[in-house]
């Protein structure tokens, strides 16, 4: 089948134009892994966001890299497996402002990037799709004749895409048609994929997706499904993560005042209480399922020791911006454009 009639085969897509003023640019995976050659290492140990995309991260690089869960990292505590560093770890799912730390995000982070600040090379070990395109929140862009925010134009796929098209650049990876709907669902990318089409197609070009090679070929030109195909696979997905219970997808760790929740302590370390601690195994066991992807128990942590921060949020302008910089958070993200949410290192400090 030609790519014309891939591109009616699943038509959340079709006749939009990437919003990219340069269509064929593609990121140079050869390049990134030479500064970045972390990322596709075996044997790493990493810290995972304690959501979907966290745990979709967690269970592919342990099924192809032989990656060690050893903790999880929520914006207001850590918990980590005891005796461990931050930077023996890789933070996936989250950038860490922190020169000495590896992560990989993909949220915007820099808010105008004609005042990038003069600690920026904290990110330096973060790998972060928005900052390799140059994308702020601040800044505009002409494109079709209308001015737009660079903000509009953010990542609007999940950090599991992200590391498939990386790690399927030095190795081959099997996507099954049954692991398609957890891979729309996460990060709701499949919203998306139907709101914001156009960025979608100008980020999964950019990512190689366009190529029958690249992994991510295989997710969003598939074959396999019409919308309306689609639609009963996610409803069936949907009613799975309802029978495994309420906020199914993701770990509970902290309450919104950034006190610990759902751990127990142990010994001197903590556990994730019994309920929850089934919950999450059976939803990465449904996801193992769907995706064939191993989830090998003895490659995912947890008892931790728990480190406590202070995540807080500010209006977004220069002024504030450059001052939070000055104040180098632990992490933050710009999740809308309302408002920047970050994370100090206080009380406790990485370890």
């Amino acid at each position: 089948m030609d790519k014309k009639s891939k591109f009616k085969t699943l038509r959340w897509w079709e006749n939009c134009k990437p919003p990219s003023e340069d269509e064929n640019e593609e990121l140079d995976y050869g390049a990134l892994i030479k500064t970045h050659p972390w990322i596709v290492k075996k044997n790493a140990k990493c810290i995972l966001s304690p959501d979907s995309d966290g745990l979709l991260c967690g269970l592919f690089m342990s099924h192809y890299l032989n990656w060690e869960v050893a903790g999880f990292y929520d914006g207001k505590i850590l918990i980590l497996k005891d005796g461990l560093k931050a930077n023996n770890c890789v933070f996936l799912d989250m950038e860490i402002y922190r020169e000495n730390i590896r992560s990989l995000g993909h949220h915007i982070v820099l808010f105008n990037k004609k005042r990038v600040p003069e600690n920026w090379n904290n990110f330096r070990n973060c790998i972060q799709p928005n900052n390799i395109r140059g994308y702020d929140a601040y800044s505009t862009v002409i494109l079709n004749n209308k001015k737009r925010k660079n903000f509009s134009l953010k990542y609007p796929l999940a950090s599991i895409h992200f590391l498939l098209g990386i790690v399927g650049s030095v190795k081959d990876i099997e996507i099954k048609k049954s692991a398609i709907c957890p891979l729309f669902y996460t990060d709701g990318t499949f919203k998306n994929l139907f709101n914001y089409p156009e960025n979608c197609i100008s980020w999964i070009n950019f990512l190689g997706g366009d190529n029958e090679k690249n992994a991510l070929h295989k997710i969003f030109y598939n074959e396999h499904y019409l919308v309306s195909d689609l639609m009963l696979a996610l409803s069936d997905f949907f009613k799975k993560l309802s029978d495994i219970g309420k906020n199914a997808d993701k770990i509970n760790m902290s309450n919104t005042k950034g006190e610990p929740v759902n751990l127990i302590k142990e010994r001197g370390n903590y556990s994730i209480v019994e309920d929850e601690k089934n919950k999450v195994e059976r939803f990465l066991t449904m996801l193992s399922e769907l995706t064939k992807w191993d989830y090998k128990v003895n490659k995912w942590n947890w008892k931790f020791k728990i480190f406590k921060f202070s995540k807080r949020n500010i209006k977004p302008s220069n002024a504030r911006y450059d001052e939070l910089m000055n104040n180098e958070p632990l992490s933050l993200a710009m999740t809308s454009g309302q408002a920047i949410e970050y994370t100090l290192e206080e009380p406790d400090k990485l370890p």
